[in-house]
């Protein structure tokens, strides 16, 4: 799990599966689909029209908190918050075949999402963001250097994702702290063009990716 991950996010000019299809047209190829306060029912119906569109632009889909729509809908993997079914017990439902990502905030956090198994890490907040109710305490980006360095002396080599109130201007900053991706939603669908403001983060996480595995 590296590069851009888009997170669904309803507003006043777009519902979940527009925002969905614009990061599809965008070039992102990683989706989460996250509709809080919805039902499964409602994340379901939503999820089974999105499915084949991510198929068709061989884009994987990811859907937050719910196992058994994942299971599904077929989907590519689940992400889990802090409040939701622990991360080994989705693993028992799902099996193997699907990833599964988990929510930290802090290096224990990530001790514990080591230990249930996890395919992948959404590491926040880096600000302070509207999309999320009960904010964790804000990481900034020595929170992520500090994290990321526990990370690398115990051995724990988990892809790691930057989420929460990022904007494209911190995108080089934060890539330089050792994270593999960075997961957006409203400062996409903020942008004046949201499709050309997806390529233009696509193109800058992945340069500036190269270029500190280039110098390492």
């Amino acid at each position: 799990m590296d590069g851009l991950l888009f997170i669904t996010h309803k507003t006043d000019r777009f519902d979940y599966l527009q925002s969905a299809e614009i990061a599809l047209e965008g070039g992102c190829r990683r989706i989460q689909l996250r509709m809080k306060d919805a039902t499964a029912e409602e994340v379901e119906a939503t999820a089974r029209r999105l499915k084949p569109l991510c198929d068709a632009q061989n884009a994987e889909l990811y859907i937050d908190d719910h196992v058994s729509v994942c299971l599904t809908v077929g989907a590519t993997g689940v992400h889990l918050g802090k409040q939701d079914m622990p991360p080994a017990e989705a693993r028992a439902i799902l099996g193997d075949k699907f990833l599964i990502g988990g929510t930290a905030n802090t290096f224990d956090d990530i001790k514990y999402l080591n230990s249930q198994g996890v395919d992948y890490i959404g590491l926040g907040p880096f600000r302070f963001t509207t999309t999320k109710k009960n904010l964790s305490p804000i990481l900034g980006l020595q929170g992520y250097e500090e994290i990321i360095g526990k990370c690398r002396s115990k051995g724990i080599n988990l892809p790691i994702l930057a989420i929460g109130g990022i904007t494209t201007d911190d995108i080089p900053a934060i890539m330089d702290t050792g994270v593999a991706g960075i997961a957006l939603s409203s400062n996409i669908l903020n942008a004046e063009n949201p499709v050309e403001e997806t390529r233009r983060i696509i193109y800058l996480i992945g340069k500036e990716y190269e270029e500190i595995n280039n110098c390492r």
